[in-house]
């Protein structure tokens, strides 16, 4: 169990926002997103997980009330510190937002507002993805709340969780935070447990965009990430069993083996899509990855005839309006 942070004032919201070396970032975006909420009594705690690049410094020097940092001076890693800023948290709900991902001005407000109506203990919403010149690119479908637990054993259908999703602060510590021995599928593993909690919300409204870049974990991380696979699909197998819901591996080995591609690894992308199953779909995927983008295209029109042949959740959408204050 986590904790709670004892102060005088009670914001009725909490942004956590873990960061190392990425001040840019950080300010252009998640930062600005934060400080910038209307209509909401709210903090912001920043975690600097490490950072070399006088991160700390900085944000001292920008005298904002609303504004705590919690500093490791060595890095321990985004799911503890993740954990060390649910710890200093006041609010009664706690929000998370990736340090280079964008909210809409009235993203807590909306939330919140859908959460208590529905008596929920979190919520999310709409969200599309952005390149790195915060030009538009795609929207996702909004998973349906009543049937949430069994979509998101299967799959981690919150899309941008970990800048997405408002949760009740209680919660959130009773189930003990995010699980420190994993790194890039902590926040699915916490959204499973929290749905398995107790009711949730969706906001139709886009309020988030996710941004897209180089420097994205899922690029740059090179640990073996089906070794976190396997323990999700431990920790949930009996819930699974229960609902009758499993991890999909194929869809889990696409996601993973598009960062790859995304990166360049072409040959580790192919394996990759076999690694998840040797259906046809993923054959050809593999295929596509190895022969370069124009034969990838081509595969995507053959793989998209198969059953499974797309992951759940793609859809186009409208770009929000409020995406111009941030260019």
């Amino acid at each position: 169990m986590i904790a709670e942070q004892a102060g005088p004032h009670r914001p009725s919201v909490t942004v956590v926002i873990p960061t190392r070396d990425r001040w840019p970032r950080l300010v252009r975006t998640a930062l600005r997103s934060a400080l910038g909420q209307e209509g909401v009594d709210h903090e912001v705690v920043v975690v600097d997980d490490g950072s070399t690049d006088g991160t700390a410094q900085r944000l001292a020097e920008l005298h904002e009330q609303r504004l705590r940092v919690v500093r490791h001076e060595r890095s321990r890693g985004v799911a503890r510190a993740r954990n060390a800023g649910i710890a200093a948290a006041r609010g009664e709900w706690i929000a998370f937002l990736d340090d280079d991902d964008l909210w809409s001005p009235v993203k807590l407000r909306s939330q919140l507002d859908a959460a208590r109506a529905a008596a929920a203990v979190f919520a999310y919403a709409g969200s599309v993805w952005v390149d790195d010149e915060l030009r538009f690119l795609h929207g996702h479908a909004i998973p349906d709340p009543s049937s949430l637990a069994p979509a998101l054993i299967r799959w981690n259908v919150v899309w941008g969780g970990c800048s997405n999703v408002v949760a009740r602060a209680d919660v959130v510590r009773e189930l003990g935070g995010f699980d420190e021995e994993l790194a890039q599928l902590a926040d699915w593993d916490l959204w499973i447990r929290l749905a398995l909690a107790g009711p949730a919300v969706a906001v139709e409204d886009v309020l988030v965009a996710l941004v897209t870049h180089r420097e994205s974990m899922l690029l740059v991380d090179r640990r073996n990430v089906f070794l976190e696979f396997d323990r999700l699909v431990r920790k949930h197998d009996e819930a699974g069993a229960r609902l009758d819901a499993a991890p999909d591996r194929a869809l889990f080995a696409r996601w993973v083996a598009g960062g790859h591609l995304r990166a360049g690894r072409r040959v580790t992308a192919a394996r990759t899509y076999l690694r998840g199953t040797w259906s046809t779909g993923n054959v050809v995927r593999a295929a596509g990855a190895l022969l370069g983008p124009s034969v990838m295209r081509v595969a995507s029109t053959v793989r998209s005839r198969f059953p499974g042949g797309r992951a759940p959740g793609h859809r186009s959408a409208t770009e929000p309006d409020w995406l111009d204050r941030y260019r």
